[in-house]
């Protein structure tokens, strides 16, 4: 009975696959253990708690592929054609929670399109195909725009170390929430902070170094002055003013159908530029949608949506849902992820965008399981 169902599952990833090579799209595929040192490279120790790591003698570390988007965007920078669309299939793995009752290994489908020549026609393009692919299943699509939430943190009339640590936890709400409270002034300094900063006061940082007796850890003492300096900017720096903590908050808090949400965007932008060319970009992307036959006046957009993905989408995000099975997480996501060709191409860029999808979940959609 198991073994039929994954091979119903595989069968509904083979019709996807199919669907997106009609589609132009090159198959490709990628090896499973992934070196763990571009992950952590790009996303920190985090990933780590999302990932199955392991140690090979000859490799080093590595990881079981967590999902395609790195390894496809690595293996096109190194020698792919542009303009360039790919799909693939295959088994991923992802750590999950005690007591969790969601799959640690599971299929992917996914399909990635490379193209310089208009980025909102590309996202409208592979917005629309995963639209078509899941057809029939009565899907809710929701949208949102990580762009215009990191150009308005970009605006911001602050030092650059503030905008910097926003930008790193845009993907973490909660610790976004608690550094714009405190650097708008909402909230102090944690008390570690500053008796740290009141005891440079009485005595240069190496005086107080060479006080401390010897070292624990791993930071040196040029690492230590160096965020004893970052510490004592952030204490001189002025808070940032209500109203662009207000522009910030009424970014997150839209939850409108798409073009309300552009009149509300362009309500902001009036009094905070900064988002101007974000939100123009987000217009010709529903411009691009609309020539698809999408009605954008039904289309979901979330000034929050996205920002509990990998962190690597930086524009467009996207998620289909099934509203009446709410034992089902996102059945089909993607989204823009133009800096990270950047990172992956060693200087070299390209916009990108794709989005992947669960044939577990369209299956038990199709069967009503």
């Amino acid at each position: 009975m198991l073994n039929d169902r994954r091979g119903r599952i595989k069968a509904e990833a083979e019709r996807m696959s199919a669907f997106f090579l009609a589609e132009g799209a090159l198959p490709v595929e990628a090896a499973s253990l992934q070196p763990a040192e571009i992950l952590l490279d790009l996303y920190g120790e985090d990933i780590r708690a999302r990932a199955y790591v392991t140690h090979d003698p000859m490799q080093g570390e590595q990881m079981l592929r967590p999902d395609f988007t790195v390894p496809v965007v690595q293996m096109h920078m190194d020698e792919g054609a542009e303009p360039a669309r790919y799909t693939y299939q295959g088994p991923v793995w992802r750590k999950q929670a005690p007591g969790s009752d969601r799959a640690s290994e599971y299929l992917q489908v996914g399909f990635e399109l490379f193209d310089r020549t208009d980025p909102a026609a590309s996202d409208a393009e592979v917005f629309a195909l995963f639209g078509q692919v899941l057809e029939g299943l009565n899907l809710r699509a929701s949208t949102g725009d990580l762009g215009i939430l990191m150009a308005a943190v970009s605006g911001l009339s602050t030092i650059e170390r503030r905008k910097a640590a926003l930008k790193r936890h845009i993907w973490r709400p909660m610790r976004f929430r608690a550094l714009l409270d405190r650097f708008g002034g909402a909230s102090t300094m944690p008390e570690s902070r500053r008796k740290l900063l009141e005891a440079v006061k009485s005595a240069t940082v190496p005086e107080q170094i060479k006080a401390a007796g010897r070292f624990v850890g791993l930071r040196g003492r040029d690492e230590i002055a160096e965020r004893v300096a970052a510490l004592e900017e952030d204490q001189a720096a002025p808070p940032i003013s209500r109203e662009e903590v207000g522009y910030l908050e009424d970014i997150l808090s839209i939850r409108e159908k798409a073009d309300i949400a552009l009149k509300h965007l362009r309500r902001i932008e009036a009094d905070f530029g900064p988002i101007r060319s974000a939100v123009d970009r987000f217009e010709q992307r529903l411009e691009a949608l609309e020539a698809r036959g999408i009605d954008v006046a039904a289309l979901d957009f979330e000034g929050s949506y996205g920002r509990t993905t990998l962190e690597y989408y930086d524009g467009f995000v996207f998620g289909f849902h099934a509203e009446d099975r709410a034992d089902l997480p996102v059945i089909a996501s993607g989204g823009r992820y133009d800096a990270l060709t950047g990172v992956l191409g060693r200087g070299r860029s390209i916009p990108a965008v794709g989005g992947v999808i669960r044939p577990e979940f369209v299956l038990a959609l199709r069967e009503g399981a």
